[in-house]
Order: structure tokens, then C-alpha cells, then sequence
């Protein structure tokens, strides 16, 4: 009979449209050459994405998001978290980049992200007096300008703001981290008397990045690992782990039942030994199945609102964390699939739809001159090149890692040369380099040829060149 009920329920699944419910996606532009909004939306349209996060509340982007019905959080960056502590200027920044998008027809915005990450370690404390008052505040102006119902603030947390002790290192006994306990009861308190949610980034590639004793197979969700075990709770991988490990912090806190959003998850594909689109796919493969099943985690069964990061890749993105940083995306930076990805959950072996009308450079690219005389600058021209664009595929364990001494250099000349739009000057490098119409790309290391203008600029182009025209036919009339 169980048989049965098993084969009744995958007809089900196979018979109907299922998708993971309430997935959305993180919409990065920290990009040398930004992919045009307006086709980044239709990406999302035609992949039936929903939900997407903003780290910031850019115009080009809300105008293109408007009339999509996209679901949308918006958000306030970390340098502007200080400004929000002024309530009038609070109220400001509501009208400017809430209220005036939510007319009808406009952009739905469903939640105000104050800050990401804050409370970081890294950041040494730069935001831990300052965002619980901003938090205050722009919920209050929401609430001022009569949205607030409908629209909540929350911060982004990483997962490093609660833990288990090494004395009991399971998820019941999960805590807010005890230098910050007192600034996380404070916002607790305070989402939870606007009825708003707890915004966590939870990364289990980060529990393998420089770490080889991490069981591999813990970070993702496909079994071959040792389970930790907690009162009779096998914990199979990290994620769920980490996600009860927060759970049992709220319940310390007094709000065990207070709605959860994993603001960030995903795997990068290159920067790093084990960031690499073979991993990425086999999260994935796990990690999308696991959600459309809404089989929740031990302490909190049911449905998981989750934002995959990221939609794109980001060549611009500081690499301090690590080189993987700028590779997190599920779509390449112009906004073409990397590897077979199944919204559905039920891992058909087919690709994302990826964005139409890119309009690339021309196919040529900057590589090492073999007839070069003094190489005596060489390294101080990869040097700079390397300063000026994006050469973290040439790190240890990352695609390009494998090219000899000609081909690093070829790769650093060209990044800078794609950079710079292919201006002329840009590749020259003291006699270093030349233009070549060869692509020596091999195996999973591309030579890239960069994305043309922006829709954005291109207009502010067209429009210039409206105006000189215009101005010089008002001169020959008079």
C-alpha cells in the first residue's frame, strides 16, 4: 500500500505545474558592463521567477520591475544605514524609493531590506549601534505613509550572528551570539510587533571554503555523509542544520514561531577549488527538489521562502571574502545559463531560458604578442590589467588556473581590453599585446568578449546625438 501511494503521489507531482513555491532570486549589478534591466525582467518573466531582492532601490532597475508584478524587496545599502537613523531623512528615502513605485501599475514591493549582513564580524562592529534605530525607522515611515500592512522592513543576517556552543555543537542548542544578544533582541522584538519576517543568508559553500576538514558530501543533499544527531533528530546536511540552529535561537528569544527567509543560498562556479559549476549543479539538484516538496526542516516542517544568490554573475564585486564572489550567479554576466537547472524540483535535465537581444562587442579579443621584445614589464602589465578588470579565474583551483605563462597574460590583456569597451589604446600594454580575432579559449576557461553598451547608455547616447542634430539644424535656419 505505501508502494502505491508512493507511485499515485509522483503522478501527481509529473501531471501537474508544479514549481518550488515562492522561490525568488538576488539581483546583483555590481558588474563592469551591466546586463539592461529591461532584459534581465523579461529573464525573469520567461523563467516564471516571482520574487526577486534588491540590494539597493536603483532607478533603471524599479522601472523596468514596474507593471511586472514581480514581487519585489527592496533594499537600503550598508553606507546608507547611518543616514536612516535621521527619522525625517528615513521618511525621505520611503517616499523616494517605496511609495512612489507602488501606485497601480507600479512595482510591488513586498519588503524594505535595511542594510545586508551588518552585523558581519568582518565589519568590526562599523553597524551594530546604528541599524536597529534605522530598522525603527523605516518601518515606522511605512507605517506613516499607510503601507506598512502590506509592507515590512527586515535586515539580512548572515549566519554567523547565532551559534552552538563547542561544548554542544548541535542545533537545539542554537543562540544569538552573546556581543550582539542584546541588539538581536531588539529587532526580534521588533519584527515580531510588525508582524515581520527574520531575513537569514545561509551558505553552506562557506562551510567547505578553507576548511578541508568539512565532510564534503555534509553541504549538500544527496546523503554519503555521517548524520550529527540531535535528541534523536539525524541532521543530513548543513543547510538544515544552520537553518534549526536559528530556530532553536528564536525560541531562546522567545519567538520560536516568528516566520524565517533565507535571504541568500546558492553555490559559486568558479574562484575557488571547490566552486565550480559540477557542485553548483549537484546543490542545486538537491536543494530544489527539497524545496518543492515543502518538507521543511525537523523544527520548522512546511514551506521556506528562499531567494536564490544570484541571478548574475558580478566582475566588480570586491573579491575580499574571496575570488568566488563574483561568480555566484546562476546566469553568466550576459545572462546565459551555466548549467541544467529545474525550477519544477523535478531535476529535468534541461537549461534555464536564457536572456534575449544581448548585444556583445565584436569578436575580437587582446592576447600575449609572441614577437614582444622585452618582457622585462610583463608582470607589471598583468599586474595592472588584473587591477582594472576581473582575473579570478586565473587563481589557484578556479577554470584558468591550468594556462601557462603566454595564456595568464593573454587572459589579463583581454579582460582589461573587454573592460575598456575595446577602445583602441587598451591593448597595447608597452608592446605587450595585440589584437586577434583567435579565441583561445579551451575547456571550461572562457576569454570573454564583453556586452556592448547599455540600454541606459545607449539611450543617454542617442539622446546626445538627438540634440547635436537638433542644434545644428536651428543653427542653419538662422
Amino acid at each position: 500500500m505505501k508502494g502505491l501511494c508512493s507511485i499515485i503521489y509522483l503522478l501527481l507531482l509529473s501531471s501537474c505545474g508544479l514549481r518550488v513555491e515562492g522561490l525568488g532570486v538576488n539581483w546583483g549589478t555590481i558588474a563592469i558592463h551591466r546586463l539592461d534591466p529591461k532584459i534581465v525582467v523579461q529573464m525573469l518573466k520567461d523563467n516564471e521567477i516571482k520574487k526577486v531582492k534588491l540590494f539597493d532601490a536603483d532607478q533603471t532597475s524599479m522601472d523596468a520591475l514596474s507593471g511586472s508584478d514581480i514581487e519585489v524587496m527592496v533594499g537600503i545599502p550598508n553606507d546608507q544605514i547611518i543616514a536612516m537613523n535621521n527619522y525625517n531623512r528615513a521618511k525621505e528615502w520611503v517616499q523616494r524609493n517605496v511609495t512612489r513605485y507602488t501606485v497601480n501599475g507600479g512595482v510591488n514591493i513586498k519588503y524594505v531590506a535595511v542594510g545586508n549582513e551588518p552585523f558581519l564580524k568582518a565589519y568590526n562592529d562599523s553597524f551594530l549601534h546604528t541599524t536597529f534605530p534605522a530598522l525603527q525607522n523605516i518601518q515606522n515611515a511605512l507605517n506613516e505613509a499607510g503601507v506598512g500592512d502590506s509592507i515590512k522592513a527586515t535586515v539580512p543576517l548572515n549566519a554567523d550572528v547565532y551559534g552552538s556552543p563547542t561544548s554542544d555543537p548541535v542545533p537545539s542548542a542554537g543562540r544569538f551570539r552573546s556581543d550582539i544578544l542584546g541588539e538581536m533582541t531588539q529587532i526580534v522584538q521588533f519584527l515580531a510587533q510588525n508582524k515581520a519576517p527574520f531575513t537569514v543568508n545561509i551558505y553552506p559553500f562557506l562551510s567547505l571554503y578553507g576548511n578541508d576538514a568539512f565532510p564534503i558530501d555534509y553541504a549538500f543533499f544527496d546523503g554519503g555523509n555521517t548524520p550529527v544527531i540531535d535528541n534523536n533528530i539525524q541532521y543530513q546536511n548543513v543547510f538544515d542544520a544552520n537553518f534549526d540552529t536559528l530556530v532553536s535561537s528564536l525560541r531562546a528569544a522567545g519567538y520560536g514561531d516568528m516566520t524565517i527567509i533565507v535571504g541568500e543560498v546558492g553555490w559559486p562556479t568558479d574562484g575557488d577549488k571547490n566552486a565550480n559549476k559540477n557542485f553548483a549543479y549537484r546543490f542545486y539538484k538537491g536543494f530544489l527538489p527539497k524545496l518543492a516538496s515543502n518538507k521543511g526542516t525537523p523544527l520548522r516542517p512546511g514551506y521556506i521562502e528562499v531567494y536564490i544568490f544570484g541571478l548574475i554573475d558580478e566582475d566588480a564585486k570586491s573579491v575580499d571574502p574571496g575570488n568566488f564572489e563574483r561568480h555566484w550567479g546562476i546566469f553568466r554576466y550576459d545572462g546565459q545559463p551555466k548549467y541544467p537547472m529545474d525550477f519544477s524540483g523535478r531535476n529535468k535535465n534541461k537549461f534555464l531560458v536564457p536572456a534575449k537581444n544581448v548585444q556583445y562587442l565584436p569578436r575580437q579579443w587582446c592576447l600575449f604578442n609572441p614577437n614582444a621584445g622585452n618582457l622585462s614589464k610583463l608582470v607589471d602589465n598583468i599586474n595592472y590589467a588584473c587591477s582594472m578588470a576581473d582575473c579570478t579565474t586565473l587563481g589557484y583551483g578556479s577554470s584558468c588556473n591550468g594556462l601557462d605563462a603566454n595564456g595568464n597574460a593573454s587572459y589579463a590583456f583581454n579582460a582589461y581590453f573587454q573592460a575598456q569597451n575595446q577602445a583602441n589604446l587598451s591593448c597595447n600594454f608597452e608592446g605587450l599585446a595585440m589584437v586577434s580575432t583567435q579565441n583561445m579559449s579551451q575547456g571550461d576557461c572562457s576569454f570573454l568578449i564583453q556586452m556592448g553598451i547599455d540600454s541606459s547608455s545607449a539611450c543617454l547616447g542617442s539622446s546626445l546625438v538627438t540634440l547635436l542634430l537638433f542644434v545644428v539644424l536651428v543653427f542653419m535656419l538662422l
